[in-house]
């Protein structure tokens, strides 16, 4: 049996274009996003406030993929990236920030680096088997189920974990941070969204646990160690291997209802760095001011925290998503944002009914929120990642947004995006902020081309 579901896979493959297994691919990307907003009323603003008056802010990207086969069910890929650009006010301001392509430090030219380059290795477990695409970071080819699949090298933990089919990429899905990931997940990460690390997988026909160990940044929101050789121009450096990092577990579970699938993921997740707690960087801060270092709080201590993750197909091509997450909110944030705790809820539908399937329709609502001791920090004058507006009237931010993705053509696509942001960095003394945007993506298989 096993041989004819191999064979069929075979012929499914070719009419694809290429081969029943891929000895390499070559895969490029480009995206181009445009955002701006109005001016909108804000009591005060502080060093890490949204700009009140306006302004209009575009970020370009641009990845070559390649990837090689190096023997049986080894594969090594490289993701080379480009970008240029600045989020609006350079990527501060809103916690469920509205580009995923603004990176926190933004650039007025390009820098580039090798933000993915990593070894996957997948040990078949027997039984059923299952096509596997070509795509940017995996080769074309058919693969057991029931698998072990072990990464390690130079990615992002959100390849592996808290994956959804609707909401996970800013290129074609939604644009703002907490559709891409769990905001209240302080993921390992440089400041472009990228580390060392390892991943492994376990999967099954009806779940899946995976396990990560991922390198922390030796200061908050930098750049790592890698960075040195992989980006240009180079900079960073890492914390101490056994005292900076993020380790995630999850567990995924599979399921049909009514005929529809879906699938529940949760996510537990336990970081070490060298942070300080909101309690005693606040003392710090009423004591000496509000420009005064909190470096003096800090020390080596852990973080924890969960998410949900819940995706279900609806109707074809229609299907609903939401993620919780959580955190202990007592010590700083390090690499992702300042967020304690947030939800989603949201749905994706496919053009198929008004005949254009390519298309996407998106809509998603999200709340997200600080703990006491962060919020007290802040309304210090406290700085995080993304919010501090030297004062605090705190609230829980809201953001909707709603996109639509045309298809122009086979590889290019158009969308239009809306986002309302409601309080935003958890500040009801500024917004409500409209947030207008444009994104122009296209990708291209490039070995189709090549033969």
């Amino acid at each position: 049996m096993q041989h004819w579901l191999y064979a069929i896979a075979c012929v499914l493959l070719a009419s694809r274009g290429y081969a029943a297994e891929q000895d390499w691919n070559l895969h490029v990307q480009n995206t181009v996003i445009v955002q701006g907003d109005p001016a909108f009323r804000a009591r005060y603003s502080g060093p890490n406030s949204l700009r009140n008056n306006g302004e209009v802010e575009e970020t370009v990207t641009a990845d070559l993929f390649a990837g090689l086969r190096l023997w049986r069910g080894a594969e090594v890929h490289l993701d080379a990236l480009a970008w240029q650009g600045f989020g609006l006010s350079k990527t501060l301001g809103i916690e469920a920030f509205p580009n995923g392509d603004a990176y926190k430090l933004g650039t007025w030219t390009p820098d580039v680096m090798a933000a993915r380059l990593f070894l996957r290795q997948t040990i078949g477990l027997g039984g059923p088997q299952e096509v596997v695409d070509d795509g940017p970071l995996a080769l074309g080819g058919v693969q057991d189920v029931s698998r072990l699949t072990i990464t390690v090298g130079r990615f992002t933990p959100t390849d592996v974990f808290d994956q959804n089919a609707y909401a996970g990429d800013p290129h074609r899905q939604f644009l703002n941070w907490a559709a891409i990931t769990d905001l209240a997940w302080d993921y390992a990460a440089d400041s472009v969204g990228f580390t060392t690390g390892l991943a492994v997988e376990l999967k099954q026909p009806a779940w899946a646990l995976r396990y990560g160990f991922f390198q922390l940044p030796a200061a908050p929101n930098s750049f790592t160690a890698e960075d040195q050789i992989l980006k240009w121009p180079p900079e960073g450096r890492d914390g101490p291997f056994t005292k900076a990092w993020d380790m995630p577990v999850e567990l995924e579970g599979r399921y049909q209802l009514a005929g529809h699938p879906g699938a529940l993921r949760l996510l537990a997740w336990l970081n070490e760095a060298h942070m300080a707690t909101y309690r005693a960087a606040t003392a710090i801060l009423l004591r000496n001011g509000p420009n005064a270092s909190i470096a003096p709080a800090r020390a080596f201590r852990y973080k924890y925290g969960f998410g949900l993750n819940w995706e279900q197909e609806l109707a074809p091509g229609v299907g609903s998503f939401s993620r919780l997450g959580w955190n202990d909110g007592r010590t700083e944030a390090w690499a992702y944002t300042d967020t304690n705790y947030s939800g989603s809820l949201g749905v994706s539908i496919a053009g198929r009914s008004w005949s254009r399937p390519a298309d996407t329709l998106g809509l998603v609502g999200v709340v997200d929120g600080a703990s006491r001791a962060n919020r007290r920090f802040l309304a210090a004058g406290g700085t995080g990642i993304l919010a501090g507006d030297g004062a605090l009237a705190y609230g829980w931010e809201k953001n909707l947004e709603t996109y639509y993705d045309f298809a122009l053509w086979p590889g290019v696509h158009l969308a239009l995006d809306y986002q309302l942001v409601v309080d935003p960095a958890f500040n009801r003394a500024r917004g409500p902020v409209s947030i207008f945007g444009a994104r122009l993506h296209w990708e291209l298989a490039l070995r189709r081309l090549l033969g």
